[in-house]
């Protein structure tokens, strides 16, 4: 960041990044040194080189970033520090006199720009066809070392701090009370948040429920929950590599990373490839453009190694696993789309939280649902917080 802000202050910040960087991005590309095709006939052994070719081909003559850029600068980018670090963050504010303030946290690899189809329906749902009752104020904010946020440069910063930076900022932005809403490691900071201040955090969303069978309800299960034990196992033998290698050698990852844009779209093309609800071919479900958007906030801020450190500062499976302890009091829902890889049934989660508001399973959509069914996840989220919105008329 350009520049640090008075304590506590808050103020635009406009993105512009410097058309030198674009151009070195394009060189690097067009530099790349390829692997060998792959053996196998399918994703198996990962991405295939005739995808990743195609999508970088596309990514150094036909993409626009100035048109992510202004997205960005559009939904209110903004600024501020909190514990020491450097925070971008979207604040949209909606006109309907109504609205609830709704936090919106992120995971990897995702960004803020994961939401940017949910703002106009969240802040203006009459514009949308919707009821001005379902109108939210947005905050979005990049989590330490991801995006334009700044990096941290000594350890600590795992979940519950940046939950705790994320309490911080809703209380600065004049935010007594509010909604939350995550998936991947945005869940797990919503489940910190709902933890540590359950007075202010009024109901939670979750797309990722962070439940992990006990032993007994293994043994228990229905067919329903085997298929999710099953699926989740599948997850954790074939396609977790990455997250292995970022929760124990974030860094040395982190140079590749850093020095290869094409290995940087090849590293987060897996997890769309392996999570969505696409049989494999993730452009069939997300926009090229929109996938390259979200690589981008890892490129152009060189946040690959910074953002991998939270899987260090967790370990892998890290984040906040509900067991049937103490139940979270917070009022929560939750969305179970059909390509995530961890779900859970009605009955696991009404033993870890005290009010379970609504529980839906999806029919098409998976880990990434803001960009897959970004209208579903805007009436899932309606839905859940309907109940408890005492602001409305």
């Amino acid at each position: 960041m350009s520049s640090t802000p008075a304590h506590d202050a808050v103020e635009p910040f406009p993105i512009s990044v410097p058309e030198a960087d674009l151009l070195d991005l394009r060189d690097r590309l067009a530099a790349t040194r390829w692997p060998d095709r792959e053996t196998a006939t399918d994703g198996s052994q990962g991405p295939q080189l005739a995808r990743i070719r195609d999508l970088c081909e596309h990514w150094a003559s036909d993409y626009d970033w100035r048109r992510a850029e202004r997205d960005i600068n559009d939904l209110g980018s903004s600024h501020t520090v909190i514990d020491g670090i450097d925070i971008h963050f979207l604040h949209v504010r909606s006109a309907e006199p109504h609205a609830d303030p709704l936090l919106l946290c992120h995971g990897w690899p995702g960004s803020i720009l994961e939401f940017r189809r949910l703002a106009g329906p969240l802040t203006d749902p009459v514009a949308h066809g919707g009821d001005a009752r379902d109108a939210f104020h947005l905050v979005i904010p990049s989590m330490p070392g991801f995006g334009f946020s700044g990096k941290p440069t000594t350890t600590g910063w795992n979940t519950s701090r940046v939950a705790d930076a994320w309490i911080t900022l809703m209380h600065r932005l004049g935010y007594g009370t509010y909604f939350t809403q995550g998936g991947d490691w945005g869940a797990a900071v919503v489940e910190q948040i709902t933890r540590k201040v359950p007075e202010r955090c009024r109901g939670a969303h979750f797309t990722l429920p962070l439940v992990f069978p006990t032993a007994q309800e293994v043994e228990e299960a229905t067919e329903e929950e085997r298929r999710m034990i099953a699926r989740a196992q599948h997850y954790q033998d074939r396609q977790s590599a990455y997250a292995r290698q970022q929760a124990t050698r974030p860094q040395t990852i982190g140079y590749s990373l850093a020095d290869s844009p094409a290995g940087l779209a090849a590293w987060i093309y897996t997890l769309f490839q392996d999570v969505t609800d696409s049989g494999g071919v993730p452009e069939e479900v997300i926009d090229r453009d929109d996938l390259l958007d979200d690589v981008m906030l890892y490129w152009l801020p060189n946040a690959s190694a910074s953002s991998a450190r939270l899987y260090w500062e967790e370990g892998f499976g890290g984040g906040t696993p509900t067991g049937p302890g103490q139940p979270n009091p917070v009022p929560a829902g939750f969305s179970i789309f059909p390509g995530e890889a961890v779900q859970a049934s009605r009955r696991w989660l009404e033993r870890r939280y005290e009010t379970v508001l609504h529980h839906a399973r999806l029919d098409r959509g998976g880990h990434f649902a803001a960009l897959e069914q970004p209208d579903v996840l805007t009436e899932e989220i309606r839905k859940t917080f309907r109940p408890l919105r005492t602001s409305r008329p």
